[in-house]
């Protein structure tokens, strides 16, 4: 199932998304991390499903979500809203202006000494695959899996028509747990690593983002600059190690 979410703040519309019902307030609240408005689980004081666009909307639909952040968190700025629908296929569509791409993480990767068996890193994608329970009945859903990096646990599992909603599912529940940064944990990915997933990674604080497919090569010069270890085609007892090497331990 994919539908739009409406993401607002104080009342005030953000952002669009069309994403698979479910976990909205996670949806939100990783989306949020990712854009550098919030940081702590503090900021996001409450959320809540309003009627229809407009007031007066008598029937909710659960496709708005209005936000309530702490009081001292400033509200996001013009560079922050998204000027028309975010699709599912795109993290980042909507963004006002090339420099508002990218933005500045609030943790430092590079402090980060996190290291990571290959042993362990081969099984991620099976491990993956195997809590995709949407994708079972669905065979359309994109996931992402946050996994300890020293015991191998599985932290949280998210599933969503969207690459980027279902990674902001996963920060989401980080975020409400106040587990940021994600110090020492894996971030594994059904699909290609792309440039926004990169940096959704980073503005989380997660080391390492592992993918079943390749990355582009805009999402490996984010890695290399932020300090994030990236691996692709990470299929059977084989991967690819884009940057930061250091973090896997010798075979």
């Amino acid at each position: 199932m994919e539908e739009p979410l409406e993401i607002r703040i104080g009342g005030r519309p953000l952002a669009v998304t069309m994403r698979t019902p479910g976990t909205d307030v996670e949806l939100a609240a990783g989306f949020l991390v990712s854009e550098g408005v919030i940081t702590r689980a503090e900021q996001f004081r409450a959320a809540i499903h309003c009627g229809g666009p407009g007031t007066g909307g008598t029937e909710n639909t659960y496709n708005v979500l209005d936000i309530a952040l702490s009081a001292d968190t400033p509200p996001p700025g013009p560079a922050t809203a998204r000027d028309f629908l975010t699709t599912s296929a795109c993290g980042i569509c909507g963004k006002t202006s090339i420099d508002a791409v990218e933005t500045s993480s609030a943790f430092d990767l590079r402090g980060d000494e996190t290291t990571v068996r290959p042993s362990l890193l081969v099984e991620l994608p099976e491990r993956l695959r195997a809590g995709q329970r949407a994708f079972d009945s669905t065979g359309g859903l994109h996931a992402a899996a946050l996994f300890d990096a020293e015991s191998g646990e599985l932290l949280t599992l998210r599933e969503d028509v969207g690459r980027h909603n279902a990674v902001d599912k996963v920060i989401g529940w980080a975020l409400t747990r106040d587990r940021l940064p994600l110090r020492g944990t894996i971030l594994q990915v059904s699909g290609r690593a792309s440039f926004e997933l990169v940096q959704k990674a980073v503005m989380a604080g997660i080391p390492m983002l592992t993918a079943v497919s390749a990355p582009s090569s805009l999402a490996a010069e984010l890695a290399e600059r932020s300090g994030l270890t990236l691996i692709g085609f990470l299929r059977g007892d084989s991967m690819n190690v884009y940057t930061g090497a250091a973090r896997v331990a010798p075979a």
